[in-house]
């Protein structure tokens, strides 16, 4: 669907006028067709770089499926990098998977650590993230481990964070109608489900699409969505509502190793992304080959930056 001028009027308009509930309701699904391959995701940048059996391995496998693209701090001007993202997705009618990743105190300054340097540089880079959006369609993840790890931050930044990712999700219920936004709800076995409960619908998600599950995790597909439904029930029985979920599937294959997360051995790619399955969708979340951290069987290699080792693992389940 390559939205007309008119269309992108009519859509802010309609943001104006319409209720954070009712902004939600563009159907993504039914404006595209099937979901969008990034071409300049790390591992295909790492296929044209290095041509040869293992680029062809890792193009069959990987870089050719569809997945999401994060922004954070490297992404330079959100808006402009978002906008020009999704145009290229909306070209090709194709629906892309974004992640918000951005969050101050991001990772609980983690391997992953960083994020917006204030709450107001924050709430100004969310917001230009769904300008960038607008009347395009889009999956958005809201904030990975933002809610599972609010327990980290101290007691006077609780609120402060619970708050910003209230403000996120308003954002993309207002400013972009076709988008499905997901807040990030941990995995199965982080945070109770009744807690996670609370927490989400203290930060607003009945005013978006739902809650995603296991991003950048290794827990089964089963075990993710007997969670997500778990999280909508407790909200349906506290507070009236339920909401579906999306689980991210891009390293569960073999499922989990124990307690381990960080580049965890033995593990393999998960189902490709596609609608149903046990949610409402399996996405491709976490990039495949990309690394958690320096730890596991990548100890070198920084978090988010691929290896095509841990990718051919992957692919090989070894």
């Amino acid at each position: 669907m390559r939205i007309k001028t008119l269309g992108l009027l009519a859509a802010s308009l309609l943001a104006l006028v319409a209720s954070p509930a009712m902004a939600a309701d563009g159907n993504p699904l039914e404006k595209t067709n099937g979901f969008y391959v990034d071409p300049n995701s790390n591992p295909a940048v790492w296929v044209r770089d290095h041509p040869g059996s293992t680029a062809d391995k890792i193009k069959a496998a990987i870089s050719t499926k569809a997945g999401a693209r994060w922004f954070g701090n490297w992404s330079g001007n959100v808006k402009t990098a978002v906008d020009g993202y999704t145009y290229a997705a909306d070209v090709a009618d194709k629906l892309p998977i974004l992640v918000a990743y951005n969050i101050p105190g991001r990772d609980c300054g983690g391997h992953s650590g960083g994020g917006a340097g204030s709450p107001e540089a924050y709430r100004t880079w969310i917001s230009n993230f769904a300008d960038g959006i607008g009347g395009k369609p889009a999956v958005v993840v809201i904030e990975p481990d933002a809610l599972a790890q609010v327990d980290c931050l101290p007691v006077g930044e609780r609120q402060t964070r619970l708050d910003l990712l209230k403000y996120a999700a308003e954002q993309f219920a207002a400013k972009a109608p076709n988008t499905w936004a997901y807040m990030d709800g941990g995995n199965s076995t982080w945070i109770p489900a009744a807690t996670m409960a609370d927490r989400l619908n203290a930060v607003g998600v009945k005013s978006i699409r739902g809650l995603a599950i296991n991003v950048s995790n290794y827990k089964t597909t089963t075990d993710s969505a007997n969670y997500g439904k778990a999280v909508s029930a407790a909200l349906s029985s506290k507070y009236g509502y339920t909401k579906p979920f999306v689980i991210d599937t891009s390293r569960n294959g073999n499922g989990p190793l124990g307690s381990e997360w960080c580049n965890p051995a033995g593990r393999k790619l998960g189902a490709t992304s596609q609608t149903g399955g046990g949610a409402e969708m399996l996405l491709w979340v976490k990039v495949p080959g990309d690394s958690d951290g320096k730890c596991g069987i990548a100890p070198n290699v920084e978090a988010g930056q691929f290896s095509p080792d841990l990718a051919l693992r992957l692919i090989s389940g070894t």
